[in-house]
């Protein structure tokens, strides 16, 4: 018997979202069905709104989620019903070149559910990273599912989901921060104090948060940062050189996304210094560097996905740490807010007066 619920969906491009019917299938074969509890706001949302992933609309919005399993699909192992999870989109697949490889984590071919969720006119809806969220129930492919400790609230556990993660998985699995090491962070939204976050776990001795708005970098202080630059009043490089005996930093994170902030990154880091870029572009964006210095300062230039994270490795580990008071997820929890509000939230979210919004179920 199919699920009716209420959720988020997007239209048209830019229009405001409407909270309507859904129709949630039973789940077939690999599938499962999640009572969601809390659902975070992501900027990811909002680009499937502007038409910024791509044009299939309508999408039912939402994919920073924890929940509770309500009911699974024939061959469903990995997940039973009550267990908490956190939702993701990286469900493995085990067999493509990257899985085959034994990189996980750059899996190309990651799973989704095959039912289609739709509207109470039966229009099938596009569900944003193939989970879609802002919903009671929500239809996932059970590989979506990461079980974890329900000691944890779900307002916190979901931001694991995308952008706590990709920040956190920036700074210790793509940046791979080392102990003593110093790291700078570009951009102190949510994904840049999760990698500020995600550096002082790693042992980081000197963490600079790089922003050009004085709220955002006190933030970054709460999650870490031991020093701050406001780069609209003074020249970033010079600045963490000048925290760095002149060299320049062992890691460099760009959590924006912008030509401009990637070379001002590329310019701060040490030596054999690692570039990592885990904001994300716009397709139009172009990027011009001297080779000679790409070839003449070594280390790495990296793009992160998903913080290159392995969810069945990864999110446990991290809500154990929370739970060990260790990280502190609830930092990022900047409100919580109904299904009727996430169009609010997104504006809060452009004027950069949140980290996160969470919508409570």
């Amino acid at each position: 018997m199919a699920y009716e619920v209420k959720g988020v969906v997007a239209r048209s491009k830019g229009a405001p979202v409407t909270v309507e019917t859904i129709i949630v299938p039973d789940p077939g074969p690999g599938e499962a069905v999640v009572d969601v509890q809390a659902c975070g706001v992501c900027h990811t949302d909002l680009h499937y709104r502007e038409g910024g992933i791509n044009d299939e609309y309508p999408f039912l919005l939402g994919h920073e989620a924890a929940g509770v399993v309500a009911a699974v699909g024939e061959g469903v192992t990995n997940v039973a019903v009550g267990d908490f999870v956190i939702l993701n989109w990286r469900a493995v697949c085990g067999e493509c070149r990257a899985c085959r490889k034994g990189q996980l984590q750059y899996c190309f071919n990651t799973h989704n559910a095959t039912q289609k969720m739709t509207l109470a006119d039966g229009t099938e809806l596009s569900p944003a990273l193939g989970i879609g969220a802002f919903v009671e129930k929500t239809l996932v492919h059970s590989g979506q599912c990461t079980k974890v400790d329900p000691a944890a609230p779900a307002t916190a556990a979901g931001l694991l989901g995308c952008g706590v993660m990709a920040g956190v998985g920036a700074a210790m699995n793509t940046g791979a921060v080392q102990r003593g090491e110093s790291v700078a962070v570009f951009g102190c939204g949510g994904v840049g104090d999760a990698a500020i976050a995600g550096a002082k776990l790693a042992g980081a001795s000197t963490i600079i948060a790089v922003d050009i708005d004085d709220r955002k970098l006190e933030w970054a202080r709460g999650m870490g940062a031991t020093h701050t630059v406001n780069s609209r009043e003074t020249d970033p490089v010079e600045a963490i050189k000048a925290h760095t005996g002149g060299f320049g930093v062992d890691v460099a994170i760009d959590a924006v996304g912008h030509p401009k902030v990637f070379e001002q990154a590329f310019y701060a880091r040490d030596l054999a210094g690692r570039v990592v870029l885990v904001g994300v572009p716009t397709p139009d964006m172009q990027l011009t560097l001297p080779l000679i210095e790409v070839f003449g300062r070594g280390g790495a230039v990296k793009s992160s996905w998903y913080g290159d994270c392995l969810p069945s490795r990864d999110f446990p580990m991290l809500i154990d740490l929370y739970l060990q008071g260790r990280f502190d997820l609830d930092a990022f929890v900047s409100e919580t807010i109904g299904i009727d509000d996430v169009e609010t939230a997104f504006e809060k979210m452009h004027e950069g007066e949140v980290l996160r919004s969470v919508v409570v179920f």
